[in-house]
């Protein structure tokens, strides 16, 4: 650094006049008190501000002296780290070489980019202003959810949610342990579909085709009841009230061995005298259901696909009931020939397993209580115990729309369900 210094005055004497300043250089030892002012031990300078440059002194500017001047109060020329802010040319001056303060080497401030890192203020400084290296433009190390894609991070949408579509700054996905609100009904953060939550992150469920490991015995994924897997997602087995397709030839659900289904699941046949009123579905053990029809409903071909190949059992069970319900209001049964047996369009009935049977398919078909009598116009339309009559009407060999179902009668009327059962 070059300082011009102005102003400095210096005493001369002529070998004519001698001086009358006496010049003391010390008494010719070191250390403090040695006399010598400005050798840098400690001994102060009286004549430093006197505005004459004295042995020892680099500059003396007289009152132009001071901390922020060219010449310092110590009459050196100022320079960085001599502990004097020189106005105009430094910024700080702390006398130390530490760049961890606020003040650097070099006399400047310490500040945010300045690649040092200042103790207590500042957390990091690289020296740049790049947000995405780890060190960010306000010194301070890269987060997720500041906002910014740091090195490691899928994404950076500046906040903590856990269920949109940038959790924990990496990008959402199946699997990741978060649920994504919208997309996925669970996560728990694994591929395995044997628990709770699904590769699909859905909730298993029974019927989902999945085996939840605790949970299900079987999953076949499909809405059979009589297959090996039930409906509650249980290994079928006799006993458990439903009936096993091709393996079980009933299931009541009891351990009743002398009722119409044995504990063995094997089917004794229903078969009682007489119409019968309010007979639960699950009772009618060795039946099964071959044809069902709406009361207000035609439905062709009685003899051809009906009763031809639908209904082929040796005996037959003919009943109503309200649609939906599993209890019948009134059915009766009997051998094959006795049912079909055609009593033409008269009064005429066929009794038979305590039943006076009637069937034409040209005029009507149906039952009433043994010996009461029928009167057939063209369905029966007698009194006598009406709760034991049930007619259909019948035409072109056709089961046509009506007619009674006990005392209840339902021309046109598809809130009621006529019924065939058959079995051998």
């Amino acid at each position: 650094m070059t300082v011009a210094l102005t102003g400095v005055t210096s005493l001369a004497c002529t070998p004519e006049e001698p001086s009358p300043f006496t010049m003391t250089k010390g008494d010719g030892t070191d250390g403090d008190g040695d006399g010598d002012p400005g050798d840098g031990d400690g001994d102060g300078n009286p004549n430093c501000g006197d505005g004459v440059v004295q042995v020892g002194e680099e500059c003396d500017l007289g009152s132009q002296n001071g901390e922020s001047s060219q010449c310092t109060p110590t009459c050196h020329i100022a320079s960085c780290g001599d502990g004097f802010v020189y106005e105009g040319f430094e910024e700080c001056d702390d006398a130390n070489g530490t760049n961890t303060d606020d003040c650097l080497t070099g006399c400047k401030l310490a500040s945010c980019g300045d690649g040092f890192v200042q103790e207590g203020v500042e957390v990091c400084d690289d020296g740049n202003q790049d947000d995405s290296d780890g060190c960010n433009a306000m010194c301070l190390p890269g987060s997720c959810s500041d906002g910014i894609v740091q090195e490691g991070e899928q994404c950076d949408d500046g906040n903590t949610d856990t269920s949109d579509g940038c959790p924990a700054c990496q990008l959402a996905f199946c699997g990741d342990g978060y649920v994504q609100n919208g997309v996925e009904a669970c996560d728990d953060g694994n591929m395995s579909s044997a628990d709770g939550c699904t590769a699909m992150c859905e909730h298993a469920q029974c019927g989902d085709g999945l085996l939840w490991e605790g949970m299900e015995e079987c999953d076949d994924g499909n809405d059979v009841n009589g297959d090996t897997c039930t409906l509650a997602c249980t290994t079928a087995f006799c006993g458990d009230g439903v009936k096993q397709v091709g393996v079980e030839e009933c299931d009541d659900g009891n351990d009743v061995e002398d009722d119409f289904c044995t504990n063995d699941c094997i089917s004794l046949l229903y078969f009682v005298e007489g119409p019968q009123t309010n007979v639960d579905e699950g009772d009618l053990g060795g039946w099964e259901e071959c044809w069902s029809g709406l009361y207000g409903t035609t439905y062709p071909s009685l003899s051809g696909t009906i009763l031809g190949q639908q209904c082929t059992g040796s005996k037959l069970l003919v009943g109503c009931r309200p649609v939906n319900s599993a209890t019948f209001t009134l059915l009766a049964m009997g051998d094959r020939e006795d049912v079909l047996f055609d009593t033409g369009t008269g009064n005429v009935t066929h009794d038979a397993n305590g039943v006076s049977w009637y069937y034409n398919g040209s005029h009507s078909m149906g039952f009433a209580d043994l010996g009461t009598g029928v009167q057939r116009n063209s369905c029966d339309t007698a009194n006598a115990s009406p709760t034991l009559r049930m007619c259909w009407h019948t035409g072109g060999d056709q089961i046509t729309s009506g007619y009674r179902c006990g005392s209840t009668f339902l021309n046109g009327n598809n809130q009621w369900e006529r019924v065939i059962m058959h079995a051998d």
